[in-house]
């Protein structure tokens, strides 16, 4: 048996597509600013120019599964973000931008594969979404992290797949994220003691 976990070292061959919703600018674009961040601290050149990173603007955040899913059918991606902010207004306008984005996104993922994150603030309040891009914390950050994982992981399986009778090396797919470090001996010993 195999242990697949993805890794944010394995990177530079990564490409990633990023879906911003111009609709309450002042919060996408602090979330934009965190996600490229984030990526070029983990080894991919986030310019607009480069070969890793491509950017599509869109009206708001309803539009955004529609861009992603059409993004994800190229198959040119690794992962997709989706960076957006529905804030709660006086009418239930807000409950069904809100549930359709969602729906939308993850049904794009379901259906072609490709990671996309749900990188949608739904808040009740203007300042509720600016806490969230960067006054206490910017979940940008963490969207970013998001997508490196699970670009890396859908990597993973797709090699497992592809070359089902090759041994996977434990110690290049364990992440250093939550999970405590591993080596391939301590992997060793476990499977011995099953």
């Amino acid at each position: 048996m195999a242990v697949f976990e993805g890794n944010f070292t394995q990177t530079d061959s990564l490409r990633f597509a990023i879906v911003i919703g111009r609709f309450n600018d002042l919060v996408t674009t602090k979330l934009l600013e965190a996600c490229q961040d984030c990526l070029k601290r983990h080894g991919i050149n986030p310019e607009p120019q480069g070969t890793q990173v491509d950017y599509v603007w869109v009206p708001g955040s309803f539009e955004i599964p529609l861009v992603a899913h059409q993004l994800a059918l190229t198959h040119r991606y690794d992962a997709i973000i989706c960076l957006g902010a529905v804030i709660r207004g006086q009418t239930p306008h807000f409950d069904y931008v809100s549930a359709e984005v969602s729906k939308g996104i993850a049904a794009t993922a379901f259906q072609t594969g490709v990671p996309v994150i749900f990188g949608i603030l739904t808040t009740d309040t203007m300042q509720q979404a600016l806490e969230r891009a960067g006054i206490k914390a910017n979940h940008g950050w963490n969207y970013a992290m998001d997508a490196i994982e699970m670009a890396n992981l859908m990597r993973q399986i797709k090699h497992s797949a592809t070359y089902p009778h090759t041994t996977v090396d434990s110690t290049a797919i364990l992440s250093a994220s939550t999970t405590p470090a591993l080596t391939g001996e301590t992997l060793k010993q476990q499977s011995e003691t099953l």
